[in-house]
């Protein structure tokens, strides 16, 4: 028990230390962290009342993982278009990056997702993306698929996409 105790002292005076580097916000408890805070079927009215006490930017923990919270247009705004490079990135899901391990274009982040964006545009645009060549060319499979099915009367078919 008084390891246990000493265990969850520890924990939560490590999250109060790293705090000071953040945001302000309520204390979180180990494990659970602000989830007995929140309500979670009124989640907006929550971070309102959280907002109010603790101003329109603060941290708050989901279990284990911690979450800066802005509210507020005026905050949005001001992070999304006047410091936009640094709120450019993606949030990291524990199994995307087990499986990507943080390659690709949708798991990506910084100059990694710059380079693939642009290659995979370029790439895109050199098999005709954006041309009006293009449009037509899939207009055109789409009559000859929507002629297949109408040929079929009703039958059931497979589709092999290769």
């Amino acid at each position: 028990l008084v390891c246990i105790s000493c265990l969850l002292l520890f924990a939560t005076w490590r999250s109060i230390s790293q705090n000071q580097k953040q945001p302000p916000g309520p204390i979180a408890l180990p494990i659970i962290g602000n989830l007995l805070q929140l309500d979670p079927w009124n989640l907006p009215e929550s971070l309102k009342k959280l907002s109010e006490k603790y101003g329109p930017v603060f941290t708050v923990h989901l279990g284990p993982q911690k979450v800066v919270v802005l509210y507020g247009y005026d905050v949005v705004k001001e992070a999304l278009i006047d410091q936009a490079d640094d709120f450019s990135g993606r949030g990291i899901l524990p199994l995307l990056r087990k499986l990507f391990q943080g390659t690709g274009i949708v798991t990506s982040n910084g100059e990694t997702w710059k380079q693939l964006r642009r290659f995979a545009l370029t790439t895109l645009r050199d098999f005709g993306m954006g041309k009006k060549s293009i449009e037509e060319r899939i207009q055109e499979e789409a009559h000859f698929l929507v002629e297949r099915i109408r040929n079929t009367h009703g039958r059931t078919w497979t589709l092999c996409l290769l």
